[in-house]
């Protein structure tokens, strides 16, 4: 099974980061969430595949002081909450 995933706009509010480090916290929360699915599972719901516009996550309160490993994984683990029923 591949699973693809490309996260097209990732908006951070409150967090000052650069083109580049924004560049690098996406691919981090891409492979991160790629982990989440292979290790945790694709949800019953996302079985069939598809392309999703939006996935509810919630707010994300980012630790003070967090590198962009922990950001990307915090970031991936809200997500992929938010893509079970």
């Amino acid at each position: 099974m591949n699973i693809n995933i490309d996260i097209e706009k990732l908006v951070l509010q409150g967090v000052s980061i650069s083109p580049s480090q924004g560049r690098k916290l996406q691919g981090a929360v891409e492979a991160e969430l790629a982990r989440l699915l292979r290790t945790e599972g694709i949800p019953d719901n996302w079985q069939a595949g598809g392309v999703v516009s939006h996935v509810p996550s919630g707010a994300i309160q980012v630790k003070p002081g967090s590198n962009p490993t922990q950001m990307a994984q915090q970031i991936a683990q809200t997500v992929y909450r938010g893509m079970k029923p």
